[in-house]
């Protein structure tokens, strides 16, 4: 794939690979191609003697990642949509940061969370959307938070799809440095500087430590956790409301599938 990718950005310099969402229209949301030119990338970065640190962003200083894209999974693309990014960022042996310049929500949260490191734009925001929108998120990258906050404030975030400050965050322990704007890559190069002065087979060793807590869910596959906890749900028309609510500016009417 490579220099063919049309969502995102990919360059390397001074041994800090930096990849960009490049759809700030669109909140840096996602779709299938996006999800795909990403996981492309980041498993690029496993073998490149000329990567020590990995940076995950989004362009402009409006979004992260607003998640999954609604029109996209308004045309069911989440139905064939298997998420094996956030597992390529726990498998990646280069620690990843996430420079974070603005909303943080839905898949753009768990794909933040699931980075080595969360730096933040003051201004950002972050918060799930899963429940609201129908869109069911499911395995590792719902669990994992339960490793970084606790259960009562994964569930919290994950159950009640609120949004949260920055700083918010950043007591709560989702985020490692809250920074204002104009700070951002300062920030992140700093601790970017930091990170490459160490082992790096330390540091890999490190991070195969820490994916330890992961490893009971990661095995399985997410569609197979919806498909046996909520078997039909794609043909269901339950997402379908949810997308559709969203794009029509209404609350969502959930009640036929309580």
């Amino acid at each position: 794939m490579g220099s063919d990718y049309r969502d995102i950005l990919f360059d390397i310099k001074d041994y800090v690979c930096t990849i960009t969402i490049n759809r700030p229209k669109a909140l840096n949301s996602f779709t299938g191609d996006t999800i795909l030119e990403l996981e492309d990338a980041v498993k690029r970065t496993y073998d490149d003697r000329n990567v020590g640190v990995v940076v995950l962003t989004g362009a402009g200083d409006r979004a992260f990642s607003a998640g999954g894209d609604v029109n996209w999974e308004a045309d069911g693309g989440l139905e064939d949509t298997e998420w094996r990014l956030g597992r390529y960022i726990v498998d990646c042996p280069k620690p990843v940061i996430a420079r974070v310049p603005g909303y943080a929500i839905g898949g753009g949260n768990h794909l933040a969370y699931l980075c080595d490191f969360t730096i933040a734009a003051a201004h950002a925001r972050f918060g799930q959307t899963g429940p609201r929108v129908g869109s069911p998120a499911s395995g590792y990258p719902v669990s994992h938070l339960a490793n970084i906050l606790g259960h009562k404030r994964a569930r919290e975030m994950w159950m009640l799809t609120r949004q949260y400050s920055a700083q918010q965050m950043l007591d709560w322990g989702l985020v490692n440095a809250v920074v204002p704007m104009e700070q951002l890559d300062d920030e992140v190069a700093k601790w970017c500087g930091e990170l490459m002065a160490l082992s790096p087979s330390c540091l890999k060793v490190l991070k195969a430590s820490f994916r330890i807590h992961m490893e009971p869910i990661m095995g399985d596959r997410m569609a197979d956790i919806v498909d046996r906890v909520a078997p039909g749900y794609h043909q269901s028309g339950e997402q379908q409301e949810g997308a559709a609510a969203f794009l029509e500016k209404r609350a969502p009417d959930f009640s036929r599938w309580r």
